[in-house]
């Protein structure tokens, strides 16, 4: 058996787009400036589409913040769209240097704190997705020096679809962003074949989603504490 012995299979996303239409039985020399101009606009609508639907592993970065005494409220990246780990590195540059997780909490919970102003190494984080995403320390940080990790979930990166350019996403997800873009393309060039090609979208971010988590044990032990004396 002769194979390539390469993997390398990176496909433009004009090539996608191509396809897409293809899937709906549009053929390359049928194109319009109209259509390539609704393409380009549905793949970034796909993308937040994609980015609603589930934060991805893909798409995880760690920020980091230098904390000042007495300040609570911290700018994130504008591309932020959730939080799945923060974590408090206390002295930084001592050889004592200590990682010390952080709770999340809500709204209600950050309101119902009686004491805001406190002082203190933070134990908790507030996450408001705002114009400009911002997370909220408590207790306030103290004077010891402080480096905040925050590792987040970005959006997708913007799609154009001239010069080459790719998708950002990784090999797995080429036919469930196809099979978006197809499925979208459909409800204005096809509507007769969008309920195939929802299916056919549903199906392939289902089996693209599943390949994209933590591949790890989760344990659960029930508090019994409380019920025995």
């Amino acid at each position: 058996m002769t194979t390539s012995s390469t993997y390398a299979f990176n496909p433009s996303i004009a090539d996608l787009v191509l396809n897409a239409f293809g899937r709906i039985n549009i053929r390359s020399p049928e194109l319009t400036a109209q259509h390539l101009a609704d393409a380009a606009f549905e793949c970034n609508l796909l993308n937040t589409q994609l980015t609603n639907r589930l934060p991805f592993q893909y798409a995880l970065e760690t920020p980091t913040i230098s904390l000042v005494q007495g300040t609570a409220t911290y700018s994130l990246p504008n591309r932020t769209v959730a939080i799945g780990v923060a974590y408090l590195t206390q002295s930084p540059s001592t050889p004592s240097a200590v990682d010390r997780p952080l709770n999340p909490i809500s709204a209600a919970d950050y309101a119902n704190l009686p004491q805001k102003t406190t002082q203190g190494p933070p134990t908790c984080f507030w996450l408001q997705l705002l114009p400009v995403p911002q997370i909220t320390l408590w207790p306030v940080p103290d004077s010891a020096p402080y480096i905040l990790n925050v590792q987040s979930f970005r959006q997708q990166q913007d799609i154009s679809v001239a010069g080459g350019q790719t998708i950002d996403a990784p090999f797995r997800f080429l036919d469930c962003f196809t099979a978006g873009l197809a499925a979208r393309l459909a409800r204005i060039y096809a509507p007769a074949l969008y309920p195939l090609r929802k299916q056919d979208w549903e199906d392939a971010f289902g089996e693209a989603s599943s390949q994209d988590q933590e591949d790890s044990n989760l344990y659960i032990s029930p508090g019994l504490s409380s019920y025995f004396y």
